[in-house]
């Protein structure tokens, strides 16, 4: 397929470079308490919402490539659908497929399993344990149980990390214990060994993203693999005992725990002749742990003697880099993206985000691959995050991305940039609706600092986002009893073109959908360039020369 673009007759952009500005996790909720976007001082985003060149995006369930529109939205799918300019089936869906036809079973990798287990080894899975469908499902690791057993592997183990930010923040024991009965039944009735082994919080045991933090990591390899970590005879004896003695303690926080018998031995250390399935189908924090087990040469932290194991992920993480080298998904096959577009046309570009986001603006952006498409056209900037929990320094490093995109802007060279300020999504996890406020100002702020820049240079910024998140910081119940929500909302997000040089040569589009695949497009469009025709509608349209 060729990557050329073909000019609009009528329209050649501006003189000066187009921004994208992507506020993660800041969509448009209720005009209510529950809505730190709403409740911040935001004086540039409330002009820019009066805008004639505003409108709203569905940025969650089909509109992204997820199974429902019960489906949250996520950073992955988002980023995917805004380079890639359509929507690919993702992550659930594609397990989900492969669950439904057994295909996911008639792998090389699963064949491996088999193997493994026949010759008496464990079967491991490692993974989020919640329905929460961002990273992983809990009744795909329940179907795969199922065909465990129905194949009499004869010992299995569950190493469990805790959710709290894509459910409840503390509703870790309505997943431990359906899992706790079903493999307490299959052990009974069929005499096999099934049982939770390890687990921990999210954002403290196994699942950090972007080399942020390897500790997190290395907990989760101590407590997985080695039986380090502290002792309890269930899982669920280790969340209530966390509560009792943090009452304010979250899921996704909670410290490892390692599950042990009665002479204190640990149940499930990984060893020898082992499997194990790392069993999360979004790539970002798969990745590290995925490296851990599979990198014969492996710096990060002294993991001991990597032992003889066959280590396969859900789904390939990192395509480029092949991590891991087994898995049991084939990815959606991601072509074509804008990136690839703009440096066939030997346009500039940027990408800016701080750790935490920089891999959604450059790996997510560009289809799930790796690196620079091309090095000499394009320059990826990333700031390092702080390594504290976020609603303590609900800045973060918004302060920093501005000043590098900033240069960035005046440097002259760049025609096209990206930025992805993280604030509303990851101060919105926390559940804490003071530093959310917090983050969103900063992010108004930041914004107004960069229409600015675009105006001094005769440029264009769209504003956008890629789900929303600080938009809904609690719910109510039927019963007037308000719970903290940390998970992704499911609003729609802002899209706004600023355009201080505007003269109506273009208008919205009346569209009938409008999502995040719509805006590569779009973007193109106001480069100058037609939209391929594989793209997804944009959501503007060309104004004939003498109608404006």
């Amino acid at each position: 397929m060729s990557l050329h673009l073909e000019k609009l007759k009528s329209f050649s952009g501006r003189k000066g470079p187009l921004l994208l500005i992507i506020m993660d996790g800041i969509g448009i909720g209720k005009a209510d308490d529950s809505n730190a976007v709403y409740k911040a001082n935001t004086p540039n985003l409330d002009q820019l919402f009066k805008s004639d060149l505003f409108t709203k995006l569905k940025a969650h369930g089909t509109a992204v490539g997820l199974p429902s529109d019960d489906d949250m939205g996520n950073s992955e799918v988002g980023h995917n659908a805004m380079g890639a300019g359509r929507v690919f089936d993702q992550g659930a869906r594609l397990v989900n497929a492969a669950l439904t036809t057994g295909r996911i079973f008639q792998s090389e990798a699963w064949d491996n399993i088999v193997r493994r287990s026949r010759k008496g080894g464990t079967v491991h899975f490692i993974g989020l344990l919640s329905d929460g469908n961002v990273h992983s499902h809990i009744e795909q690791l329940f179907t795969m149980i199922d065909k465990c057993a129905e194949l009499d592997f004869s010992k299995v183990r569950i190493h469990a990390l805790l959710d709290g930010r894509d459910v409840g923040e503390r509703t870790a024991i309505d997943y431990i214990k359906p899992t706790e009965e079903k493999l307490k039944t299959i052990s009974g009735e069929k005499g096999l060994d099934y049982a939770i082994a390890s687990g921990g919080g999210r954002m403290k045991v196994t699942m950090d993203r972007y080399n942020s933090d390897w500790n997190i990591v290395r907990r989760g390899w101590e407590a997985h693999v080695l039986g380090k970590g502290r002792k309890f005879p269930s899982a669920t004896d280790a969340v209530k005992t966390f509560y009792e003695e943090d009452p304010k303690a979250t899921d996704q926080y909670l410290p490892a725990f390692v599950i042990a018998d009665a002479s204190g031995t640990p149940i499930g250390t990984i060893q020898d002749g082992d499997a194990v399935i790392f069993f999360n189908f979004r790539g970002d924090r798969a990745i590290e742990i995925s490296r851990t087990f599979s990198e014969k040469e492996f710096n990060e932290f002294d993991r001991g003697p990597l032992p003889d194991i066959f280590y396969a992920g859900m789904m390939e993480y990192d395509g480029d880099a092949h991590i891991p080298p087994h898995f049991l998904v084939e990815p959606p096959a991601i072509d074509c993206v804008i990136s690839e577009y703009l440096c066939a046309e030997k346009v500039k570009t940027f990408a800016v985000s701080e750790t935490q986001k920089f891999g959604h603006v450059t790996y997510f952006w560009n289809g799930n691959r790796s690196g620079y498409i091309d090095e000499s056209l394009e320059k990826y900037v990333e700031i390092p995050s702080d390594r504290i929990e976020f609603d303590r320094a609900p800045q973060m490093k918004a302060r920093e991305i501005t000043d590098a995109v900033i240069g960035l802007l005046k440097d002259g060279r760049y025609r096209f940039g990206r930025l992805n300020f993280p604030n509303g999504d990851m101060v919105g996890h926390t559940g804490m609706m003071n530093a959310a406020i917090v983050a969103v100002q900063t992010a108004d702020q930041c914004v107004g600092e960069l229409l600015e820049v675009i105006k001094e240079t005769g440029g264009i910024a769209v504003i956008t986002a890629d789900h929303g998140n600080a938009d809904e910081m609690f719910t109510i119940d039927k019963k007037g009893a308000k719970s903290v929500k940390t998970a992704h909302s499911l609003n729609p997000v802002p899209f706004i073109i600023y355009d201080p040089l505007y003269h109506g040569e273009y208008r919205m589009a009346d569209l009938q959908e409008k999502g995040l695949s719509n805006i590569a497009a779009t973007l193109l469009n106001l480069l100058g360039y037609e939209k391929p025709e594989e793209y997804d509608p944009s959501l503007i349209e060309i104004v004939p020369v003498g109608k404006s």
